[in-house]
């Protein structure tokens, strides 16, 4: 046998002497046995010792070596279709709630499940978008992100300023735009001193932890700083109004500053919010006439206080388990279940305040459509307001933008008209 195979090598080599070693040894190599266990169907027949054995006629062919395991990813997780994964996940082991398994294959007690980290979250506002780091913190302490407080303190001066208007004109479009930036600054000082004072009660509370002051992003001495920055540049554009109105809106100041200690003493500062959020109904007729008609302007700012008294006890009821916890007080835990008796009184007080401001000014039939127009969309969130839900109260609240936008456009086509 031994004298077979050197001949079948020596004549192997002869005829193909440029073969590579590897094929010439694998053709010396005897073929490995064939058995039942590894083919199902029987072993396959037996084939000339130097000829490649054929594969055995398995249902299934198994490829040796098998593929190696996909390499793990070196981050936490990994996306995959859309679909976020751990990073321990792999075909070859089944999901488990253990990272880790004992010697004995149980579960390691002292193990956590990985946790995957979650996915970036988008932008939430034009603030995250745009601004660069450094002044986010201040853009979310003046509220830029939420734009809803400056339109709640521009209405009433809109209202105010269109209603002074002479009859079948355009209202002063300066005017306007002053009393815009001055919106946006003062309600960007109220709030940076409201956050200044209540910084310890912030940070108990669910909705507002997470305010510069409250979670420690900015330090009081900034924010000092920067409500110095804002109260500069309002004493600015109060500097372009008559005499008249430089007093009546320095004088403003006192109910901007002590707004945010009332909550401490009093059930109702929701009214004294109103008191302050509505100054704009006075300033903007004195900067427009230098003076106070009495019989248009304190029925507008009645208006203006009852419309708030709406809104914010709306807006109270997103923190009035919270406000019960740390003490302090609100319109919402004054009223209770009646809230809506007691809204719904400020609502009918409102409307006809604004009626009867707008008959004062004479302003033109076109208000009244309007007027009965921001009726309907109070009643609407008056009625359907569900007060133990946060997030329905905060849209009702939010909603009051389009109630000031319907009474300014039937201030200003009542008074084109007249």
């Amino acid at each position: 046998m031994a004298l077979l195979r050197a001949a079948a090598a020596a004549d192997l080599l002869r005829r193909h002497r440029r073969a590579p070693l590897p094929l010439l040894l694998s053709a010396l190599s005897p073929p490995p046995p064939t058995t039942p266990e590894s083919c199902p169907d029987g072993p396959s027949p037996v084939a000339p010792y130097f000829a490649p054995p054929p594969p055995p006629l398995c249902r299934r062919r198994r490829s040796w070596p098998p593929p190696p395991p996909p390499p793990r990813v070196s981050s936490s997780s990994y996306v995959g279709r859309g679909i976020l994964l751990p990073a321990t996940f792999s075909i070859y082991s089944p999901l488990s709630t253990s990272s880790s398994a004992s010697p004995d294959g149980s579960p390691d007690e002292d193990s956590s499940p990985p946790h995957p980290s979650p996915a970036a979250a988008p932008p939430s506002s034009w603030v995250d978008r745009w601004l660069p780091q450094a002044a986010r913190p201040y853009a979310m302490l003046a509220r830029l992100d939420k734009p809803i407080g400056t339109w709640l303190l521009a209405w009433p001066c809109f209202w105010s300023i269109s209603m002074a208007a002479m009859p079948g004109e355009l209202p002063d479009m300066r005017m306007l735009a002053l009393f815009g930036c001055g919106a946006v600054l003062l309600r960007g000082a109220g709030c940076t001193v409201n956050d200044l004072l209540d910084r310890d009660i912030d940070n108990k509370v669910e909705r507002t932890k997470s305010r510069p002051f409250a979670s420690g992003i900015l330090t009081p001495t900034q924010g000092v700083g920067f409500l110095g920055l804002q109260l500069l540049l309002g004493l600015g554009i109060l500097l372009q109004l008559n005499n008249y109105s430089r007093i009546l809106g320095a004088s403003s100041l006192f109910l901007v500053f002590s707004y945010p200690l009332m909550k401490r003493f009093t059930f109702w500062p929701q009214a004294y919010l109103g008191l302050t959020f509505n100054w704009g109904a006075l300033l903007g007729w004195a900067a427009i006439k230098e003076s106070l008609d009495p019989a248009i302007i304190l029925p507008l700012y009645t208006a203006g206080i009852c419309w708030t008294l709406v809104y914010d006890t709306i807006y109270a009821h997103q923190d009035k388990e919270d406000d019960l916890k740390v003490g302090v007080k609100s319109t919402a835990l004054r009223f209770g279940d009646l809230t809506k008796h007691w809204i719904s009184g400020f609502g009918v007080a409102c409307i006809g305040s604004l009626a009867l401001s707008g008959y004062s000014a004479d302003l033109a039939w076109p208000y009244y459509p309007f007027l009965a127009a921001a009726s309907a969309q109070l009643a609407w969130q008056i009625s359907t307001v569900d007060l133990s839900d946060r997030l329905d109260c905060n849209r009702k609240f939010v909603s009051n933008k389009w109630f000031g936008a319907l009474i300014f456009g039937g201030v200003l086509c009542g008074r084109l008209v007249s």
